[in-house]
């Protein structure tokens, strides 16, 4: 069911200084900011060459990243995503054999303007999933 690795998403609690050590002390591409507001989030990629890193700041109060960086003032990694081919034939498996879907189970678009979903991080071993579809 799982395809590549997508990302590893990093929680981070100053963006700016974020893009400064991957692009600046690490020499990686980095992207623009882009503000995810239906997830709470601000995100840049990192460019790898095999994957991308992902790093997200708090976008309001609400985001559940706040809750993160509460708990984790350093910050740390948030999830990992992997892609997959039908996401939703992939969330039915998963639903069938007991994972918890977060949010109402529904698809929302990500960051990369595909669908997403989160899978609760006690199901899979204490990791907080996503799936994309490829």
């Amino acid at each position: 069911m799982l395809g590549r690795l997508n990302h590893v998403a990093i929680a981070v609690p100053d963006l700016a200084e974020g893009i400064r050590i991957y692009r600046d002390v690490l020499g990686a591409k980095v992207s623009a900011p882009q503000a995810e507001p239906a997830h709470g989030v601000t995100v840049v990629f990192v460019e790898l060459p095999n994957t991308k890193i992902e790093l997200l700041e708090p976008l309001g109060d609400a985001s559940p990243i706040k809750g993160f960086l509460d708990k984790n003032p350093s910050g740390g990694i948030h999830h990992v995503c992997y892609e997959v081919a039908d996401i939703i034939a992939a969330r039915d498996r998963l639903k069938a054999e007991g994972a918890r879907i977060l949010g109402d189970g529904e698809p929302k678009i990500g960051a990369h303007g595909k669908p997403v979903l989160f899978l609760h991080p006690k199901d899979f071993s204490g990791t907080l999933l996503e799936l994309e579809q490829a």
